[in-house]
């Protein structure tokens, strides 16, 4: 084999090892893009929304209200460590609600909410505050928007038991509806089951007769400041 020729293949072979090479680097550092989103947005929830530990923490099964179909949320059955003190007990569900959903399907808060604060008023009546990102990136339409006030009526009816009815504030403030629809100026009625054990699937408000065992979250007339 003339000297050139043999020459010209050895240039080329180097060439194809070195592409080997590049590919094989370029499909990890691929890999490792598609992995990267995933764990830092588990790092901003953890920042944003801390979990939440108390010295009376207990694992109990817990129901928690996901997606379930276009127009239902169901009941999942989750085991989680609760606090004994109402407060506490229901921002660890709140946080279960929004950061841990089983499939992105099921998901009925936007990943980005936070919870800022909540407050139990004497007569059993709930003040959630949740921050902006729950108006803002709630799909508008009052489908999705009772949804999303569903999944949190009915996740802390079933695990807080003292609660009586719900006000939601975004950002400390009321507003007067959730994404354009959904009416927020009054409170919702919050229904704790007699035997939770028996909790099944159940509509959106508006889909579920008053007979049902479990019952959407009801508006109540209210005045505006």
């Amino acid at each position: 084999m003339p000297r050139n020729l043999r020459i010209t293949l050895g240039i080329l072979g180097v060439g194809v090892l070195i592409g080997l090479i590049s590919l094989r680097g370029l499909h990890r550092r691929i890999q490792s893009l598609g992995e990267t989103p995933s764990s830092e947005e588990q790092a901003r929830r953890d920042l944003l929304a801390p979990a939440i530990s108390t010295p009376t923490d207990v694992k109990v099964k817990s129901k928690i209200f996901w997606g379930s179909g276009p127009d239902k949320i169901a009941a999942v059955e989750v085991e989680l460590a609760l606090s004994a003190d109402p407060v506490q007990r229901a921002k660890q569900v709140i946080r279960e609600l929004i950061a841990n959903p089983p499939t992105a399907e099921q998901r009925t808060i936007p990943a980005d909410a936070v919870l800022l604060g909540f407050y139990i008023l004497p007569d059993g009546t709930a003040i959630a505050d949740f921050s902006d990102a729950l108006a803002s990136e709630t799909p508008s339409g009052i489908l999705s928007e009772e949804i999303a006030v569903d999944s949190i009526a009915r996740t802390l009816e079933n695990n807080v038991n003292l609660l009586r009815h719900l006000k939601i504030l975004i950002h400390g403030q009321e507003v007067d509806t959730l994404a354009g629809h959904l009416d927020l100026t009054g409170f919702f009625d919050l229904n704790p089951p007699e035997n939770p054990a028996q909790i099944g699937e159940t509509k959106a408000p508006g889909g579920v007769s008053p007979s049902s065992p479990v019952q959407p979250a009801a508006k109540q007339p209210s005045s505006r400041r």
